[in-house]
């Protein structure tokens, strides 16, 4: 499984999202530091679901975070997120 797959298949299960997109942005980063012939290092992520639970947008983005924790401590190198409204 990729590394984009995991993300969407972590992100899918912990929030339910409405939308979701996971794009592997490895390529615009080599050379850079944390970058990996073979990218999966850097990744956007496109996410607006109604599972919140009302949580202010900083506390959206630790919950991201936080469900991606494994990812992020190992292969992952940066991951930008965008929160979107859920309607």
């Amino acid at each position: 499984m990729s590394m984009a797959d995991t993300i969407r298949a972590k992100l899918t299960e912990r929030f339910d999202p409405l939308l979701l997109e996971v794009i592997d942005e490895s390529h615009r980063h080599a050379g850079h530091a944390g970058w990996r012939e073979g990218g999966e290092t850097h990744f956007r992520v496109r996410i607006a679901t109604r599972n919140s639970g009302g949580l202010s947008r900083v506390a959206q983005h630790r919950a991201v975070m936080m469900a991606l924790d494994d990812e992020l401590k190992d292969r992952v190198h940066a991951l930008q997120i965008e929160i979107l409204p859920a309607e």
